[in-house]
């Protein structure tokens, strides 16, 4: 998925994009963020800012909460 680095990504575009990780890796919900945090954010959760951090974690825990 593209990035733009203009501005904050919204929940949704975390929500597409971690289901879109449990689905193409048959993985849980956990391994999906782990996995996330690796690939998009490069080990670096600050890399985008705290906002985008945040809806991040706002997306997670949605998720979990299915």
């Amino acid at each position: 998925m593209t990035v733009n680095h203009a501005g904050t990504l919204k929940k949704e575009y975390f929500l597409s994009y971690l289901n879109l990780i449990r689905i193409s890796r048959n993985c849980t919900l956990d391994q999906a963020k782990e996995i996330a945090i690796e690939l998009f954010f490069h080990g670096n959760t600050d890399e985008y800012g705290f906002q985008t951090y945040q809806r991040f974690l706002d997306a997670y825990h949605e998720l979990a909460l299915k």
